[in-house]
């Protein structure tokens, strides 16, 4: 079981899940401070920061995972380093990587019918991409491979996988080994979700089909202006 779950931390969540619920994910659980939503494709989980902290704004690549020791035992075997990690909100596994990122996978939540699906009210259109920023693309797109992430598209500047549950990874190439802004693929009419955002008073433009949705956390801030909905051109997983 692998599913793509990025995570956003930022001071204003109930923006956050206002953009999200308009765009066609839906809230699946609710602690307050500890948000997530599902796509037709992959879940956000939404953290509460204090305005001003350091990763206000800020998106964290990781995944689920239906069996922790499971998954770092055959993810060793692949080949890529994967370490049981007890948190102070749980058990994860921690993978270290050669180019200095490392990103953790959590434990998966069933849904309600006890299978790995996401909710059936998401829009199934709609699918969760997280991204690692490399500067190099290959030995980051080894990695994905070792944790079952399935190879879509590779060159030398990117890289994307699909997952067996949900959610594309993605890997581009920056300087740095970092977090990539978070983003979604649409496989449907982009032009419906500027209607559906509108009605919120959310922003969003669509150019060279890419849809621009204004980013809660650019009022005062260093995040980017726009979260990115691609016009899907592949197959989805």
């Amino acid at each position: 079981m692998l599913r793509a779950r990025p995570i956003h931390y930022t001071s204003r969540v109930e923006q956050w899940a206002t953009l999200l619920q308009a765009l066609g994910l839906v809230r699946t659980m609710d602690d307050g401070d500890w948000q997530e939503f599902d796509a037709g494709s992959g879940r956000v989980a939404v953290g509460r920061l204090e305005h001003g902290h350091p990763l206000d704004g800020y998106t964290i690549f990781s995944v689920e995972v239906g069996n922790l020791e499971e998954f770092a035992r055959r993810t060793e075997e692949a080949g890529t380093q994967a370490e049981l990690h007890e948190a102070s909100y749980g058990p994860t596994v921690r993978l270290p990587t050669d180019d200095g990122f490392e990103f953790f996978a959590f434990p998966a939540r069933r849904a309600t019918d006890g299978s790995w699906a996401t909710s059936s009210e998401a829009d199934a259109a709609l699918t969760v991409v997280a991204t690692w920023v490399s500067p190099y693309v290959g030995l980051a797109a080894n990695v994905l491979r070792n944790i079952g992430a399935r190879p879509r598209t590779e060159h030398d500047e990117a890289a994307t996988f699909t997952t067996k549950n949900g959610g594309i990874l993605q890997v581009t190439h920056g300087a740095d080994a970092t977090n990539g802004d978070l983003a979604f693929e649409y496989d449907g009419d982009l032009e419906l979700l500027p209607e559906r955002l509108k009605a919120v008073d959310v922003e969003a433009r669509i150019s060279e089909e890419v849809l621009y949705v204004a980013n809660p956390d650019a009022v005062g801030g260093a995040a980017p202006a726009s979260i990115a909905v691609r016009k899907a051109t592949d197959s989805r997983p």
